[in-house]
């Protein structure tokens, strides 16, 4: 597909981690964006010079709004021929978990149905690796695996499981819509849940976080964010509408993780392996305890037991058909450990410097 760069495009969740990181590159490479978020974003020092050139790029406008109110919708992506969609709810807890389902399915619902009534040339929705659930012990799995499971871990993986499946319908009745599934996102960007593993990599290096749930043997498939980024646009330039595609890159162990981020610091860090019933045991504590004063989990016991199986994916088809060409897990590690040493204010032995990280 040959897109017009002359156009505008609408950007939903402009700010959020995945979605802010598609802003930039979009507007590096000369388009006109328009992006939609309740606010402006609160992000760790030495990362506000980006959000500062984003929100004073003169091709960037922002929209307020959210995807729960149609009108800021329709106000946002009129006159636009190209969506992406990235604004959810990807907490690991509400205390009420009707919101996942407001956000994550009706929210996706409203967005598409504008799009569908104003004629979007072409739409890329950003969904998730956890929509397939886990995969089978020892086998590595693409688009398409069915779900080994009925059991959804979080409400997160529930919703957008079911937003996903409601948005694939509306494919029939004509909307251009191209899905994309990241796994598990990290890199520079907002500290926030949607970049857990940043926090995840930064506490393993500060020894306040070294544990290794039920002994680190189970996998992940890892994804750079400039790569997933990047991966969104390749999807709606060369994405088959009513695909889905696998936005990652390498597969890897939570030991095995540990072990190239000892390497990239050039030292060992220590690591308390942990059967899984003690942490299930504290996730159950403080779920139960932030249900009672409201007080916000730092783990959840689906969080937990999402981390206990293995979600081993293969990006071949995004690489074949897309184009997407992510980097290794240890380069994106050196980057990501380099920019958060930039954060910290300290240079770590065996690190890269600040100046490598994009």
């Amino acid at each position: 597909m040959s897109l017009d760069k002359s156009a505008t495009i609408f950007v939903s969740g402009a700010t959020g981690f995945i979605g802010s990181t598609l802003t930039r590159q979009l507007l590096a490479d000369g388009w006109r964006v328009r992006g939609m978020s309740r606010s402006k974003p609160s992000l760790p020092p030495g990362y506000e010079g980006d959000v500062k050139d984003l929100w004073e790029h003169p091709n960037f406008e922002h929209v307020p709004g959210d995807i729960s109110d149609i009108e800021s919708i329709e106000r946002g992506m009129k006159g636009c021929k190209y969506v992406f969609t990235l604004a959810g709810y990807a907490r690991n807890y509400s205390r009420d978990p009707e919101v996942f389902y407001r956000i994550n399915v009706d929210g996706l619902q409203n967005v598409l149905n504008t799009a569908l009534k104003l004629g979007v040339e072409k739409i890329v929705s950003t969904s998730t690796i956890v929509s397939f659930g886990p995969t089978p012990k020892g086998q590595l799995c693409d688009e398409t695996l069915e779900r080994i499971t009925d059991k959804f871990y979080t409400e997160y993986e529930e919703s957008k499981t079911m937003g996903e499946r409601a948005a694939l319908k509306l494919v029939k009745e004509g909307l251009p819509l191209v899905i994309v599934n990241p796994t598990r996102v990290y890199g520079p960007g907002q500290l926030s849940e949607g970049n857990a593993m940043a926090g995840l990599i930064r506490d393993y290096r500060r020894g306040t976080g070294p544990f290794l749930l039920n002994y680190g043997v189970n996998y992940g498939n890892y994804g750079y964010v400039e790569d997933v980024a990047r991966g969104h646009y390749l999807a709606l330039a060369n994405g088959r509408v009513g695909e889905r595609y696998i936005l990652g890159g390498d597969n890897a162990s939570l030991l095995e993780l540990y072990r190239m981020i000892d390497k990239v610091d050039g030292k060992k860090h220590w690591k308390l392996p942990l059967y899984k019933f003690i942490p299930l045991l504290v996730a159950r504590s403080m779920k139960l305890w932030a249900d009672m004063t409201g007080a916000y989990p730092r783990i959840t016991p689906g969080w937990v037991e999402t981390f206990l199986v293995d979600w081993k994916y293969s990006c071949d088809k995004a690489k074949k058909e897309l184009g997407y060409d992510p980097i290794s897990l240890e380069e994106g590690l050196r980057r990501t450990c380099a920019w958060l040493d930039r954060l910290d204010g300290k240079k770590e032995k065996g690190s890269a410097t600040s100046k490598d990280c994009p």
